[in-house]
């Protein structure tokens, strides 16, 4: 990973204007996930969700926006979970290149 990116003792970005697809990508594979298109429209959601509303969403506003943006098959959280692992709104939005969710341990 570049050297000049700064992140947190977690892992997250400290300036969010530092996101790059191609970070998100080293990102993700610190992280063991492999980027396919559907971790990508989730990470563009979520990035959209952001610039709407300046905050990471938990699971359940992340759900209730994947299912009105990219219909109720995706807005599970199970299928949120296949594509990020353990917990699906700190992964993705670490992966974003966003704020950690306020109410994720």
């Amino acid at each position: 990973m570049n050297n000049d990116i700064l992140l947190d003792e977690e892992g997250y970005l400290l300036d969010l204007q530092d996101w790059t697809p191609e970070l998100a990508n080293q990102l993700a594979l610190e992280v063991e996930v492999e980027m396919t298109e559907a971790h990508w429209e989730i990470i563009y959601l979520l990035r959209e969700f952001y610039a709407a509303f300046e905050i990471s969403p938990a699971m359940r506003p992340l759900v209730k926006a994947v299912s009105r943006k990219l219909g109720a098959d995706k807005g599970r959280s199970i299928y949120l979970m296949t594509l990020f692992p353990g917990s699906p709104p700190k992964l993705a939005a670490k992966i974003a290149g966003l704020p950690k969710p306020a109410n994720c341990l």
